[in-house]
């Protein structure tokens, strides 16, 4: 019987389990050029943090936004 060992560097996590989307992810989500998403990024409409140059947006703080701003 073999058992399945997780393999706790695997990086490929479900959207439940992210904590952080990247910018194209958001241009993804909103259906919106990526350039378009770092200027909203820019606004501080929600929680980013920046590692060098890349950008990082927090998902809890994004999605809130969404809901916030969704009809």
């Amino acid at each position: 019987m073999a058992t399945e060992v997780t393999n706790p560097s695997n990086t490929d996590l479900s959207n439940e389990e992210k904590r952080t989307y990247s910018v194209p992810e958001i241009a993804e989500i909103l259906q919106i050029s990526k350039s378009k998403a770092y200027e909203l990024c820019k606004t501080s409409a929600f929680k980013t943090v920046n590692i060098g140059k890349a950008v990082r947006v927090s998902k809890k703080s994004f999605d809130s936004w969404l809901d916030d701003n969704t009809n």
